[in-house]
C-alpha cells in the first residue's frame, strides 16, 4: 500500500462521517440554501451565524451566537457577527427582538406572527401565540393613511423558574 493510500490510525472510513460532523454539514447546506433563496451571497460567516441561531434554543444574544458560530469557523469577530446579523435581519431570515434593558436577541424568522413573554428577573424570553387573530392582530387608532403590518407585543412578568426560586422553604414569598 502506498503512503497516500494508507488509512490513518483511528480515522473513520472515508465514506462515513461522525454523526456530529454529518449534522453540522447538513445544517450548513440548509443555511446555504436559505441564503440563496433570499438572494444573498453565500459566505462561511453567514452560513455559520444562521446555523448557530437555528441550533441554539430560545432567543440567543450576539455573544452566544458568535460562540456557536466559532465552533464551525474557528474565528469570528464580534463586528462581523453584528454585520451578518444585520444582513440576515434586513432580508427577513432572522428576527431581532430588542427589549428595554436587555441585549438584542435573535431567532430564526418563522413568519408566524408570535409575541414574547419576558421575565423581569432572569431576562428569559419565551414565544407566545399572537394575542388576537392574524397579523397585525391589533389595530391602533390611527388615520387611514397609516398602514400597519405588524404589532410587536411583549408581555412582562416572572417565569416559572424565577417564581419558584423566589419562594422560601416555609412557603412564604420573599421580595
Amino acid at each position: 500500500m502506498t503512503e497516500s493510500n494508507k488509512p490513518s490510525v483511528g480515522s473513520a472510513p472515508a465514506d462515513t462521517d461522525p454523526p456530529k460532523t454529518q449534522e453540522a454539514q447538513e445544517s450548513m447546506v440548509r443555511a446555504a440554501t436559505r441564503l440563496r433563496e433570499a438572494q444573498l451571497r453565500v459566505t462561511a460567516q453567514r452560513m455559520a451565524v444562521l446555523t448557530a441561531i437555528e441550533e441554539l434554543s430560545g432567543h440567543p444574544d450576539v455573544e452566544a451566537i458568535r460562540a456557536e458560530a466559532q465552533t464551525v469557523l474557528g474565528g469570528l469577530s464580534l463586528q462581523a457577527t453584528y454585520n451578518v446579523l444585520r444582513v440576515l435581519t434586513d432580508v427577513g431570515l432572522v428576527r431581532c427582538t430588542q427589549l428595554s434593558g436587555h441585549p438584542a436577541r435573535y431567532e430564526t424568522e418563522r413568519a408566524d406572527n408570535h409575541h414574547h413573554f419576558a421575565c423581569r428577573i432572569c431576562g428569559d424570553i419565551t414565544d407566545t401565540d399572537c394575542a388576537i387573530g392574524a397579523a397585525p392582530c391589533l389595530q391602533p387608532r390611527l388615520p387611514e393613511s397609516y398602514q400597519v403590518d405588524e404589532a410587536a407585543v411583549t408581555f412582562w412578568g416572572t417565569c416559572p423558574g424565577c417564581a419558584g426560586a423566589a419562594e422560601q422553604p416555609d412557603g412564604r414569598d420573599h421580595q
